[in-house]
């Protein structure tokens, strides 16, 4: 949507995480990023009082620029004024702290800016590029004329933790250079949007309030959880909207049986839309922008209602509800009293738009009412990310020697975004990926042979060659490889008896020595 808003594995990151929240007034399990802030300390965004700080300890690489000068007095925020620009490498990826098996919901938004002075989103060109949720494409952003370069845009996923970090990363498909102007991330509840799992994260469609309402977006404050939530404007006579004194609503518990809590804000509850009485229907279309790539996309329609009218005497509000023809609510008559929600994640519907009918039903004393709807879409996390210990394996390589390459995000997932000088295999069925060969010949390395290269029991192929490496020749008791080439380093000793029978049994082909 458009509007003129506003891989952990180290403990200076999980500080970070400590920071904001001890310091910053934000709750526990927010994370906020300001991309490309720079000569510039945290802050409190003026809007939602939230901390946000520079993004420069959480990714690798990349350029911080500022949107152009001429247009820096239209930015309704600070994020929209900074911007992070990735010029080099298929992905890059951000890395933020998390809790395994835990939801989140992240964000991004862009404001292009005019930061180049290329005027990319009125030129004409094909302008997008893609965001991976771990492993796994998310969406693409897609600007090609999307107008006024001061316009942001988001983009949202729901997505449980898979380990201590979830990666973001942006993917470069060579029609323009990709950038991102803010990053937030947000725990959300664990019974929240339960079809989110381990195997399916959701992405965002449409999410809408009605009634009444000043602010095209409310969040945080209002949302506890600084969901997104915007106005419904669409509507006319014979359209109503109402409004209840009741502030005490809340959203549905989580223990009845078709309803989950979604903890929907009592301020969205307190207001809807209907029609007049002598009215029995109305429809709400939500259809995709040239943003979302909505072909194949399968989405999620969940519905928010609460009584809000008079319905004193035992009035009662009885209605049909579809989508796209097919009927997913019969003769539902809402409680007086308590709030609930609706969704249906077993249907899969594709497609670039939604259109939802209430009827009334025969019989209703009342038109039917809505307060809130949300669209998601299916994101299958088909990708499996590589094997933990060879993770840390490669982690562990890259900070010890300090390996330059644009090795960023998952090692070997997925297979288009492989880090350089690795080979892996790709077991079937539910087997994660594992590094099987390792060619860092010619990369600068100095010191001694780090014993990560020990750890990834599936390395059958390791070239070590034409680097400044020192010391001895390790123990290697690394059954699994079959080449080791050592040749051209500094090596001195030995060679340990564990490593010549190998050799004289011709399971290990070891290469030594100067060349």
């Amino acid at each position: 949507m458009s509007t003129n808003l506003a891989w952990l594995l180290r403990l200076p990151l999980i500080l970070a995480a400590m920071v904001v929240q001890v310091h910053g007034l934000s709750p526990p399990g927010f994370l906020s990023l300001d991309c490309g802030l720079a000569n510039k300390s945290a802050y409190n965004d003026s809007i939602t009082g939230l901390l946000y700080i520079s993004d420069s300890g959480f990714v690798e690489g990349g350029l911080s620029y500022q949107i152009s000068a001429n247009l820096m007095d239209q930015a309704t925020n600070e994020q929209e004024k900074t911007l992070r620009s990735f010029p080099g490498g298929q992905r890059n990826c951000y890395t933020l702290p998390s809790i395994p098996g835990k939801r989140y919901l992240l964000r991004t938004t862009f404001t292009y800016g005019n930061y180049d002075g290329l005027n990319k989103t009125e030129d004409g060109s094909l302008f997008l590029f893609g965001l991976h949720i771990g492993v796994n494409l998310w969406a693409t952003v897609n600007l090609t004329n999307s107008g006024n370069s001061t316009n942001t845009f988001w983009k949202e996923v729901l997505t449980v933790a898979p380990d201590r970090f979830i990666s973001v990363c942006l993917i470069n498909f060579g029609l323009g250079t990709p950038f991102v102007s803010s990053l937030e991330m947000r725990r959300i509840g664990d019974s929240m949007y339960p079809f989110v799992n381990s195997s399916v994260s959701a992405s965002y469609f449409s999410r809408l309030r009605f009634g009444a309402v000043d602010e095209f977006i409310s969040r945080y404050p209002m949302d506890s959880y600084d969901r997104f939530w915007e106005r419904f404007d669409n509507w006319s006579y014979p359209w109503v909207n109402l409004t209840s004194k009741n502030k005490a609503m809340s959203s549905p518990p989580a223990n009845h049986c078709d309803d989950f809590s979604f903890s929907v804000p009592s301020a969205i509850l307190q207001r809807a839309s209907t029609i007049e009485s002598n009215f029995s229907w109305f429809s709400i279309t939500v259809e995709a922008n040239s943003n979302l790539q909505s072909e194949t996309m399968e989405l999620i329609p969940i519905f928010h209602f609460a009584e809000v009218g008079d319905v004193n005497g035992g009035a009662r509000r009885t209605f049909d509800l579809s989508v796209d023809d097919e009927q997913l609510l019969h003769n539902f008559t809402l409680p007086a009293t308590s709030p609930v929600t609706k969704f249906d994640s077993s249907t899969r519907r594709r497609g670039s738009r939604a259109r939802i009918v209430l009827r009334r039903s025969p019989g209703s004393d009342l038109p039917p009412l809505i307060n809130a709807l949300e669209l998601h879409s299916r994101v299958w996390m088909i990708n499996l990310t590589t094997a933990s210990g060879d993770v840390d394996s490669m982690e562990s390589i890259k900070e010890k020697y300090m390996v330059t390459r644009n090795w960023n995000g998952d090692p070997c997932s997925p297979r288009d975004y492989t880090w350089d000088g690795l080979n892996c295999i790709y077991p079937n069925g539910h087997q994660n990926p594992r590094v099987v060969e390792l060619n860092l010949s010619a990369s600068g390395l100095r010191g001694e042979i780090a014993t990560s290269f020990m750890s990834m029991s599936s390395l059958e192929k390791l070239d070590l060659s034409n680097n400044n490496l020192t010391g001895t020749v390790p123990d290697y008791r690394l059954y699994s490889l079959r080449v080791l080439n050592l040749s051209n380093n500094q090596l001195i000793g030995p060679i340990p008896d564990s490593v010549l029978q190998r050799i004289v049994a011709g399971q290990l082909d070891l290469r030594f020595g100067m060349l």
